[in-house]
């Protein structure tokens, strides 16, 4: 028989737990990994767990304030990591509106952000007696094992949290020098004049090196050999075989002969590219599925064998006290029937029950399969597929057909997608607090505390970001928009402060496809609008994937010919033995992307081996906190360069630097025009990076 289990803080101890200071600190650095996920989940389709960063320096910054206890080092660590558990499930789908047609409003994003984050902690409380205590020694929670570890060893802080504010230093530093002082490129491309439709190109970005750190060699080198066959046998091939063409062939709406390998990649590859992370995303909840379905039934039996046992008597130890039952039943009705009346919602009866229903199910699954992987490998984007391809078959067999109903079942499955991964990460800390002897109810309020704050600077983060770099296109070429059209359109402001319509069009020949401003006395189309999101820079890929599907199964209008290209790369890739979706990913992106995070995925590499390390080991900490770090830094610089454009004349559209702040461009033209510069900028950071992650 094994042990009985044993916290580090005694259940008849009660130190300092809940501080205001605790809760202040760890709602602040919620915001920032949040605010720092939404750029990177929008950039590269995946963010980073911020429980461990946030853990060190938790610690560091109380030992500072002095009188800190174990206990509310771990309210810190729980307050902030909804933030990051929020902001990748809002970046996961949210943004899909847009490319259903539908303009992306701060109303509905924070209200979606809001009731999936507050419902997935209330689903995962009566679950915490079985997933926690009972299944103690079989779901070890490896990332909140971790933080347990760290937050007791409180000796640690001090050298590690240093270590990540050391990348935050150089990943502001580098991203700022470049994006706002303009003293090197931040971005080079080449093309190969001889191999037309090619080229190379780098993004001189911190933050997708210390992304590909952080993955490891194998998970980076997979993800750029997704680029360069986009960049290097998709593009040359479509620019070979239209060379001689003089008609535009759809999507497209000039020849491909005059197309660069950009805009082939946007009106071409890039649709090819979602097919693949359809079907990577599809196989992967296949090749999970048996581990979802014993997750299901396991949880289901405890549970009702629970219920049956139920009977405690006496008193109930600090370490056991729940929040109770009856405000966990009061509140999710009430979040349901909050869901089904808010009218910015658009979700009738049967869309609340689906949320709750998926959203319990799949709360159940993910703290499982959280316990077993961790927050950072749990498959979210698989359970978000499935939840989406039920919810449109439920659709189907009922009629409900159309654009009007894509809403709908977005709005669904991006509420389920953030109650699931606000579950995974409320089980995990809950792990953490297990093992250190928390309080359950202080945690779950720590929880529910870190949602409402991050939710509405997530949902403002991702808005700004999306105007900051939208475009408004004037048509050349009128064309005419049906009344059905017109009817389904919504309103909305354009940058000359116009009140249009936001038309999606599709399958009209010669004529681009995307969202067009119409006017609404004419119905004459007056700009393309082109979303930040969807570009180059945020190219949201797995709120692309979403899109897809929904769009597929209930509209059933794409560009199904480049689909069925992707999907048939990724199932070729599968026949070779690898998990197409990061692969996949890899394609969708540009090259761009991709390649910087290789290069970091390659210092780790020359880092294991230097320093006689296990290969992409997950237990690795010196160059993981600090690529933390370079990805906190980067991002939250990104993000204040890209929120300077809201300043008339402020950046300047050729080169988009801050002309006022631009020092390096205006005094020393000639390193910004120096394209190698960038990229020995790059190979210096990643030298810096390689001496950072030497262990003690």
């Amino acid at each position: 028989m094994s042990k009985p289990f044993v916290p580090y803080i005694s259940p008849n101890d009660s130190p300092l737990e809940m501080s205001l200071r605790g809760i202040v600190l760890g709602a602040l650095l919620g915001i920032v990994f949040g605010a720092a996920s939404v750029y990177l989940g929008l950039r590269v389709g995946l963010t980073t767990s911020a429980s461990i960063p946030i853990a060190v320096m938790a610690i560091t910054i109380l030992k500072k304030m002095r009188g800190n206890t174990v206990l509310e080092n771990n309210i810190v660590q729980t307050v902030g990591s909804a933030g990051e558990s929020v902001a990748a499930a809002v970046v996961f789908t949210i943004p899909a509106l847009i490319f259903l047609g539908f303009p992306l409003k701060t109303t509905i994003t924070l209200l979606i952000a809001l009731t999936g984050g507050v419902l997935g902690v209330l689903l995962m409380i009566p679950l915490r007696r079985y997933i926690i205590v009972k299944e103690h020694e079989n779901l070890r929670f490896p990332e909140g094992t971790a933080c347990a570890e760290i937050i007791k060893a409180g000796e640690i802080g001090g050298t590690s949290a240093a270590k990540i504010f050391k990348g935050i230093g150089l990943g502001a530093l580098w991203k700022g020098m470049s994006n706002i002082g303009g003293f090197w490129k931040p971005s080079v491309e080449h093309s190969f004049p001889f191999y037309r439709g090619s080229s190379v190109s780098l993004d001189v970005a911190p933050e997708l090196m210390g992304v590909g750190y952080i993955i490891g060699w194998h998970t980076s080198l997979i993800m750029v050999g997704g680029g360069l066959l986009a960049a290097f046998v998709i593009s040359p091939i479509i620019a070979f075989i239209g060379a001689s063409g003089t008609q535009p062939i759809y999507p497209g709406t000039v020849p491909i002969s005059e197309m660069d390998p950009t805009a082939i990649w946007k009106n071409y590859i890039k649709y090819m590219g979602a097919g693949a992370v359809a079907t990577g995303g599809v196989l992967g909840l296949i090749r999970a599925f048996p581990s979802i379905w014993h997750s299901l039934t396991a949880s289901i039996k405890q549970l009702t064998s629970e219920r049956s046992s139920s009977g405690q008597t006496g008193p109930v130890l600090r370490t056991e006290r729940d929040t109770p039952i009856t405000v966990v039943g009061i509140g999710s009705l009430l979040l349901i029937l909050f869901i089904w009346l808010v009218p910015a919602f658009r979700v009738n009866l049967l869309g609340a029950a689906l949320i709750f229903v998926f959203g319990f199910l799949f709360s159940v699954v993910s703290a499982r399969i959280t316990g077993i992987v961790g927050s950072s490998s749990s498959p979210l984007s698989g359970m978000t597929i499935a939840v989406l391809m039920a919810t449109c078959l439920i659709f189907l067999a009922v009629g409900w057909t159309g654009q009007e109903y894509t809403y709908l079942a977005l709005v669904i499955g991006a509420t389920v997608c953030i109650a699931i991964s606000n579950a995974g990460t409320t089980a995990q800390d809950l792990k953490t607090g297990h093992l250190l002897g928390a309080t359950p109810s202080a945690q779950q309020l720590a929880i529910l505390i870190g949602v409402v704050t991050s939710a509405a600077v997530i949902g403002i983060t991702m808005l700004l970001l999306n105007e900051s770099q939208a475009k408004e296109i004037p048509v050349k070429a009128p064309f005419s928009i049906t009344e059905q059209q017109m009817a389904r359109a919504e309103e909305m402001e354009g940058k000359d402060g116009v009140t249009y319509l936001l038309v999606k069009v599709q399958d009209i020949q010669g004529v681009e496809p995307g969202n067009y401003l119409v006017a609404k006395e004419t119905g004459t189309p007056v700009y393309k609008r082109e979303d930040g999101i969807g570009g180059k820079d945020l190219a949201a890929p797995q709120s692309n994937l979403m899109a897809v599907l929904i769009s597929g199964l209930l509209e059933q209008k794409l560009p199904w010919g480049l689909i069925m290209i992707g999907a048939s790369i990724a199932l070729f890739m599968e026949l070779l033995g690898f998990h197409s979706l990061t692969f996949a990913v890899g394609f969708y992106l540009p090259l761009s992307t991709t390649l910087p995070i290789f290069l970091g995925g390659v210092v780790r590499r020359i880092a294991d081996r230097r320093y006689k390390r296990e290969p992409d080991a997950t237990d690795e900490s010196e160059g993981t906190l600090f690529s933390s770090g370079l990805i906190a830094g980067g991002a939250l610089l990104g993000v204040a360069a890209a929120f300077l454009n809201f300043i008339p004349g402020f950046v300047d559209e050729e080169t988009g630097l801050p002309m006022l702040l631009a020092i390096g461009y205006k005094y020393l033209p000639f390193l910004w025009n120096t394209e190698l510069l960038a990229v020995a900028v790059f190979g210096l950071l990643m030298w810096i990076l390689f001496k950072e992650a030497k262990g003690k």
